[in-house]
């Protein structure tokens, strides 16, 4: 049985956007586990600005209206009517409804994973238009999936609030340790937090960052905070940055990709992901497999293993003052050579033992594919 993933974009890994990060990775892991694989995508444009891949990518053309279907895209899911398998990435999306209609009335079985759409804090924005949108899409997609993937215990919480199922499946990703990076003691005159990811001030908690950043400079003057990403939002970010006068211990990167963002990253000490909302950042992952010790939120679904390895600080509530204790903490940690070096050996080691392709790829496909 094929398995065919559906996302919106084109699977590039070396774009900001966490889910088509995911799913790459998954689809090149699939394929080396032997499972046959393809990635479709929905984009605005048909360009293949990519790499060769291991899988085959098809391309198909976004319409303005929002849940029109591509007349390609539909023949191209009866030709795997009897042979394959969908995996629909994504919540919120009104093509992927349409597209869940179109395997329903073929009787064509999907399996759909959220990616943290229905985690308590998102389903706050646009609440009303959410709850208006649920009743007459997002709740038949569904109610047509065959199984649920959930990534994390926030995003089966979530659901239950909005829909009630027994066809929920609980399982992390995996991941691809490249670096292999030997945890050492610290190098930098001064500590270097950091972040990666998209800018996205609220959802990211990068106002609450700033704000805990700067009452731990009014303690550890020279200390540095960088941040890599972007978004229309980086204008945001900057005024709130001169706002609290930090602008001298703030650095802002822009979009990094490749060897860039794994410099980048590498010279961090520590690195700081307080998101409201989240799926399963694979940023944490990313700075856990380079021996970096992280602070996360519970919200980003990493959180009881940051605690159960020892590998950083989890935030319960996120606030100004509780973010500025765990950076402070970790900041203590710093100045002993030891206590460091044994933290970021936790982190690697949780990133090792816990996001072992060997058991996702097995569980996937008894879990989740498997489709009685």
């Amino acid at each position: 049985m094929e398995i065919i993933h559906i996302v919106l974009g084109k699977a590039n890994p070396n774009r900001m956007n966490g889910v088509n990060k995911v799913v790459y990775q998954m689809a090149v892991k699939q394929r080396e586990f032997n499972n046959k694989v393809a990635v479709w995508g929905i984009t605005a444009n048909l360009s293949k600005n990519y790499d060769e891949r291991k899988f085959e990518t098809q391309l198909f053309l976004k319409s303005k209206n929002p849940f029109k279907l591509d007349h390609l895209l539909k023949k191209a899911i009866l030709l795997k009517k009897e042979t394959a398998i969908f995996h629909i990435h994504g919540g919120w999306i009104p093509v992927f409804y349409s597209i869940s209609k179109f395997l329903k009335n073929n009787k064509i079985p999907f399996v759909f994973t959220p990616h943290g759409a229905y985690n308590s804090i998102a389903m706050k924005r646009s609440y009303w238009l959410k709850k208006i949108y649920f009743q007459l899409f997002e709740k038949s997609l569904l109610n047509n999936a065959n199984k649920i993937h959930c990534i994390g215990k926030s995003e089966v919480d979530g659901l239950k609030t909005i829909f009630i199922n027994n066809k929920s499946v609980l399982l992390p990703y995996g991941f691809e340790n490249e670096h292999k990076i030997e945890p050492k003691f610290p190098t930098n005159e001064t500590i270097i937090f950091g972040f990666i990811g998209r800018l996205d001030v609220y959802t990211k908690g990068l106002d609450v960052l700033l704000k805990a950043f700067q009452q731990f400079v009014s303690n550890v003057p020279n200390a540095q905070l960088w941040i890599v990403g972007d978004s229309n939002e980086k204008n945001k970010l900057e005024e709130l940055i001169f706002k609290l006068n930090i602008t001298n211990n703030v650095t802002l990167f822009g979009s990094k990709f490749g060897e860039e963002k794994n410099n980048i990253l590498h010279q961090m000490d520590v690195f700081v992901h307080p998101s409201r909302n989240e799926g399963l950042p694979t940023s944490v992952i990313e700075a856990a497999s380079f021996a970096k010790p992280c602070i996360v939120t519970d919200a980003t679904n990493i959180g009881d293993l940051i605690e159960e390895f020892n590998a950083g600080i989890t935030i319960k509530k996120l606030s100004p003052n509780q973010l500025f204790l765990a950076l402070n903490s970790l900041y203590l940690t710093w100045t002993n050579d030891f206590q460091y070096k044994k933290i970021c050996e936790n982190a690697s080691k949780m990133v090792d033992e816990t996001y072992n392709w060997n058991k996702v790829i097995t569980d996937l496909n008894e879990k989740l594919y498997t489709i009685k």
